[in-house]
């Protein structure tokens, strides 16, 4: 007996996945257009927000006494990143949806 003989469910799941695709009922982890351009749209926002905060931060000293080194600089850039991640999936200030309106326009242009 192999490893792979085991490994039924897998190839059972991507193909009820497959078939619900072609049949065009998706199921609930199958992304669709709307829902990759919603996706795209909101990264963007994000993109936007952490720039917007990383100026805010900009001014802040970091404290001697606590702060300061080269990891402090890494890890201010995640959080800045994930505060402009979080502010977006939370409803943003309203860039995503503009973003989505946009895109969605270009798309039935062609």
């Amino acid at each position: 007996m192999d490893a792979f003989s085991n490994n039924t469910v897998a190839p059972n799941v991507a193909f009820e996945t497959a078939t619900l695709a072609i049949q065009g009922n998706r199921g609930p982890n199958v992304p669709t257009a709307a829902n990759m351009t919603e996706e795209t749209a909101e990264d963007f926002e994000a993109f936007f927000l952490s720039q917007v905060f990383s100026e805010m931060f900009s001014g802040i000293e970091t404290d001697p006494l606590f702060g300061g080194g080269a990891g402090e600089g890494v890890f201010r850039s995640k959080m800045i990143q994930e505060f402009g991640k979080s502010v977006a999936h939370t409803g943003g200030i309203g860039i995503a949806d503009s973003v989505m309106r946009e895109m969605i326009a270009l798309q039935e242009e062609k």
